[in-house]
């Protein structure tokens, strides 16, 4: 699986080896191979011509592109073969998630994915990884009243709900799986990022089974900081794209843009966070595929950095595309939306450092290092 090195560990299908290297974060051939073919299909499925068109419809997915990764074992990445599923992990995952931030893909990948993560020990999970049913996650930073299988309470917004047969929802003390197809979907709601179907799941008395504790709680959140990082890296990486040829194509004084010295520093500073992202995010990744002690910490470090980052190179890739970045013509409106969505959902930045600073406390209350 992953063959990203921690301090000099290698990783091989998830099982550390003494590689007596220094700390590589690099995709093995069969990861890049997978990234290769997730772009080649959503370069076809999810080009800016259907994105926008998606956008002129009322349909809260786009039911093309969403078949085209249920044919493909997309839902099952994560999941072990003999649970019916690709057998591969959250590297892969996040290899694909990154590729639909790059498109900006009107489909809930990440909540879905997310979501068979959470409820793998129920009944819902073998018609959610073939793709018959679909999962979202609702997230609360706060405990729901419950009382006699039942929740009462408001999460934050959650994406794919209006087509979800069933809602992960995750507080802090606890998992619980909510059929909302018994229940009923809720509405879409408007929002910003139309490429995302957002719904508010208004609990009242709404029956509900609980499948999980503290622990698979905070694995859940960790799972969906390391997704919506991927996506950020994704939509990141594509600006900085975007924004490097149009620094060479744009002519100014009779030469290209990129020649003056204050776009080169945009640029230069969009590499950075780029590549900071990218470390993080499959770092974070890696923990989680490994089961590494550390995996929250990594996973809240990583949604810290990217949701930073992110919005700094969107800022700076407005900065360099001038006047015409500012209409709804150009591209760079899309990507700006959905990374302000990743950098909200499930825990904005200023939430995983507070979270990141619970743990460092509870390391030193047991005189542990943290470094």
């Amino acid at each position: 699986m992953p063959s990203i090195a921690k301090a000099g560990v290698g990783c091989t299908r998830g099982q550390p080896v003494d590689s007596g290297a220094a700390m590589e974060f690099e995709l093995s051939e069969d990861q890049v191979a997978l990234q290769d073919a997730a772009r080649d299909l959503l370069d076809g499925y999810a080009s800016p011509e259907r994105v926008r068109a998606h956008l002129a419809s009322d349909a809260p997915r786009d039911e093309a592109v969403w078949s085209a990764m249920v044919e493909q074992g997309w839902l099952g990445v994560a999941v072990p073969e003999g649970e019916g599923g690709l057998g591969l992990g959250w590297v892969e995952a996040a290899v694909l998630l990154e590729e639909a931030g790059r498109h900006v893909a009107p489909v809930p990948l990440l909540g879905a994915l997310v979501a068979i993560d959470a409820l793998r020990s129920t009944a819902w999970a073998p018609s959610l990884v073939t793709g018959e049913r679909q999962g979202c996650v609702a997230w609360s930073p706060r405990p729901l009243a419950g009382a006699g299988g039942t929740l009462t309470g408001t999460p934050e917004p959650v994406a794919g709900a209006a087509t979800a047969d069933v809602a992960a929802v995750v507080t802090p003390d606890g998992v619980w799986a909510v059929d909302l197809a018994s229940a009923g979907r809720p509405a879409v709601e408007p929002s910003m990022d139309a490429t995302q179907a957002l719904s508010w799941l208004r609990l009242d008395g709404t029956p509900a089974e609980q499948v999980g504790g503290e622990s698979d709680a905070r694995r859940v959140l960790d799972c969906a900081a390391v997704a919506a990082s991927a996506e950020l890296l994704g939509g990141a990486a594509r600006v900085l794209e975007m924004t490097a040829q149009y620094a060479k194509d744009r002519v100014q004084f009779g030469q290209p843009i990129g020649s003056f010295q204050a776009v080169k520093h945009r640029c230069a500073d969009m590499v950075v966070d780029v590549e900071g992202m990218r470390s993080v995010a499959w770092y974070g990744a890696w923990a989680l595929a490994a089961d590494d002690p550390d995996a929250s910490t990594a996973a809240s470090s990583a949604k810290v950095w990217c949701g930073d980052a992110a919005k700094r190179v969107m800022a700076s890739g407005l900065q360099v595309h001038g006047g015409i970045g500012f209409t709804w013509e150009h591209d760079l409106h899309l990507f700006m939306k959905r990374s302000q969505l990743d950098q909200v959902a499930f825990g904005d930045a200023a939430y995983h450092r507070e979270r990141l600073a619970g743990f460092l406390r509870d390391k030193v209350a047991a005189g542990q290092s943290v470094i």
